[in-house]
């Protein structure tokens, strides 16, 4: 009976959103090592000012919209697959999540991962991670 609970909660697309928004929210908070792990400081003083500034500026603006989303999907799963209004903010993070995918295979260049052991490995969940999160968004907004 517990493994029938299990499934029919696993089949429900409020607990991918929840487990989404705990991810998202861990991931924002990665944003903050960010300068200091890919080494800013020295890759970025040969820009010009507005340059340098701009990556801090839109790095955080990144970090903060993911975790505002991660919030909403923590707080509001339900509603995200109730309302007509929580539907069509589905869709919207769908086609957001899923222009990251691609963004993953057709912008960023192969040359940052390929032949390289813990860069492909990121690669490879990252992959995995935007496709669920389209993919997931999909259901929430058409279920």
């Amino acid at each position: 009976m517990t493994n029938l609970f299990l499934s029919i909660q696993f089949a429900q697309p409020i607990i991918h959103l929840q487990l989404i928004g705990s991810i998202l929210v861990l991931l924002a908070m990665v944003h903050l090592i960010f300068p200091s792990y890919f080494d800013w400081k020295k890759d970025l003083a040969s820009l010009q000012l507005v340059n340098r500034q701009l990556m801090y500026v839109h790095t955080f603006f990144i970090a903060l919209v993911v975790l505002l989303v991660g919030l909403l999907c923590l707080v509001a799963a339900e509603e995200l697959c109730t309302t007509t209004l929580g539907k069509k903010i589905a869709w919207g993070l769908a086609l957001f999540w899923g222009l990251r995918l691609f963004f993953q295979f057709f912008v960023y260049s192969p040359k940052l991962w390929q032949g390289k052991a813990f860069e492909t490995a990121i690669h490879i969940v990252f992959s995995f991670f935007w496709a669920y999160l389209t993919a997931v968004f999909v259901w929430t907004a058409v279920k």
